[in-house]
């Protein structure tokens, strides 16, 4: 079985609009000033001494066992599959590839530049490929994951400096790989705050800004940035319908188009939970995963 953080109540605005990852009354992602407040992630039977627990995306999966609302459970109808390939689908990797596929919607024979090349990154280059782009370039300050950028569909790659405010110097790299206009869609996968605009820049006018890793904090923007046409989305989770999306994801990796197995570069035990940490910290592996014995 898989399991998602979109457990929608099928029955609110957005649901019945078809987008069940902002379901107005079970989203686990607390909304700002969308005009609604969502339901509290606090399962029924989930509690601490008594008292109920809120659990991050109504899963809190380091456990042996979870109880989860049954809108949050997919069939996995893979027989190689293993766990951990599983276990990371219902969030990286469907935020990554959904936001190429069902976000932005990328054209075969595109350019897309993705900067950031950690876990969510990665999955953007892979649904880049399987959409058909054929100029896909990753943008990174670290060279180990620039060398896992190419295994994952990246056919250029820019090394970045920290130095380099807003990613501008790395823009005009992206300029000159692309007739000088800029790439066709542009994804933001770096958690950064300071780097919310640098999709703009990257991408030609009339191009599509992705600003995938869910920055929430107050940012300043050059708005020649957004010159000229340009469009920013906010996407969450990739759109995800689990139900449709999921299956979908599970024939690409069984056909051999998606990476999953190669995504898992290293597992840990439950009590080393903090050295998992800290190697996802310092940018060690494309998905470190818990397992239990």
């Amino acid at each position: 079985m898989l399991l998602n953080g979109a457990t929608p109540c099928r029955l609110c605005f957005q649901s019945l609009k078809g987008n069940q990852h902002i379901c107005e009354n079970t989203t686990p992602v607390v909304a700002g000033s969308n005009g609604y407040t969502p339901g509290h992630a606090i399962l029924s039977g989930t509690t601490w001494k008594g008292d109920p627990i809120e659990r991050s995306f109504n899963l809190g999966t380091l456990s042996e066992y979870a109880l989860v609302k049954s809108s949050a459970v997919i069939k996995n109808s893979s027989t190689k599959m293993s766990f951990q390939a599983a276990s990371i689908i219902g969030c990286g990797v469907m935020t990554g590839y959904g936001s190429v596929v069902n976000v932005a919607k990328v054209k075969p024979g595109s350019s897309v530049v993705v900067m950031g090349t950690g876990g969510v990154g990665l999955n953007v280059l892979q649904g880049a490929k399987i959409s058909g782009a054929t100029k896909i370039i990753a943008v990174d300050i670290n060279p180990k994951r620039l060398e896992m950028a190419t295994k994952f569909g990246a056919t250029h790659n820019i090394l970045a400096d920290k130095s380099d405010l807003g990613l501008l110097q790395a823009a005009l790299r992206v300029k000159d790989l692309t007739n000088g206009r800029g790439a066709d869609y542009a994804f933001e996968c770096t958690a950064v705050p300071q780097l919310g605009a640098a999709p703009l820049a990257m991408v030609r006018n009339a191009g599509i800004a992705v600003q995938v890793s869910g920055i929430e904090q107050e940012v300043s923007m050059d708005m020649r940035l957004f010159e000229w046409d340009k469009v920013y989305i906010n996407p969450l989770y990739g759109g995800c319908r689990p139900q449709i999306d999921f299956p979908k994801i599970v024939d690409l990796y069984d056909n051999g188009q998606l990476l999953l197995e190669e995504m898992v570069t290293r597992t840990y035990t439950l009590v080393d939970l903090e050295i998992a940490i800290q190697d996802m910290l310092h940018g060690m592996n494309a998905k470190g995963v818990i397992v239990f014995d």
